[in-house]
């Protein structure tokens, strides 16, 4: 009985000892920066690092560290990942949390293939099960992983102003799944700003959906008409890319998102 109690105390400090050493670790990758080298591929892979305040620049930096030491890379398809690939995934998946405390928590693994790849899906209706194929440029899992075409994400890093991001849309829907669920309403805070947060959505989502029924095209993608996460995903990627033109079409989203992102980029 001695024995087994002491292996039991060992065991309970061994974790604890173990629990803050990887908050140790996370606060020191979270105030790093990035080397010289780093640095100078994020500016040149991912344009958008260079248009943000200093603030905002230098906790971008620390995250990129944190997820580069939390999430291992590999290629699929014959793709190789070197080292400048997984500094722009990383810059651009960590634009979107670089102002809040937000963090893809449950992700491990990102697979990078060189172009669109195909995926298979089960769609369950009942006891209808229904198995397709289709070609895709990103796929985001519930817990992860994240996985994507090379060529489109670093065209949506390099064209960082036309409302089309493969990678700020897939890592939104990893922040959207930390709630539980991937239903575009990722984890807010008080009931005030949940309330606004559904209304300025599903405004814009009834909004989208009338106006493509009478054949006119809404201010954001017309794919965020199909499901509301959806149009979480895609209203990420205008918030980023083109943010003056959606706080004067979309007022309302852009509102609830400057405040969950606590970033304002239409003033960058």
């Amino acid at each position: 009985m001695i024995y087994v109690l002491a292996f039991a105390a060992l065991l309970a400090a061994y974790v604890l000892w173990r629990a803050v050493t990887q908050r140790q670790q996370r606060a020191a990758l979270l105030q790093s920066t990035l080397s010289d080298e780093d640095r100078a591929a994020l500016r040149e892979l991912v344009p958008i690092y260079s248009k943000m305040p200093a603030d905002l620049q230098k906790r971008l930096e620390g995250k990129v560290n944190l997820f580069l030491d939390q999430v291992d890379f590999y290629g699929g398809g014959g793709q190789e990942v070197d080292r400048d690939m997984a500094i722009s995934i990383a810059g651009q998946a960590c634009v979107l949390v670089a102002g809040n405390d937000a963090w893809f928590s449950t992700l491990r693994t990102v697979i990078i293939y060189p172009g669109a790849f195909k995926s298979k899906r089960e769609e369950h209706d009942g006891f209808v099960v229904t198995e397709g194929e289709s070609v895709r440029i990103g796929e985001s899992w519930a817990r992860g992983p994240v996985i994507l075409s090379w060529a489109d994400s670093e065209r949506g890093a390099f064209i960082d102003d036309d409302g089309h991001n493969v990678v700020f849309h897939e890592f939104a829907h990893q922040l959207d799944n930390l709630s539980g669920d991937t239903n575009g309403l990722p984890l807010l805070g008080g009931r005030e700003e949940v309330d606004a947060w559904i209304a300025a959505f599903n405004d814009a989502y009834a909004r989208a959906n009338r106006l493509l029924e009478i054949g006119k095209r809404p201010f954001l993608d017309p794919y965020g008409a199909t499901a509301p996460e959806e149009l979480f995903a895609v209203a990420v990627e205008a918030f980023f890319e083109t943010p003056r033109e959606m706080k004067g079409g979309e007022p309302e989203l852009y509102a609830v998102l400057t405040k969950y992102f606590r970033q304002d980029p239409a003033r960058w």
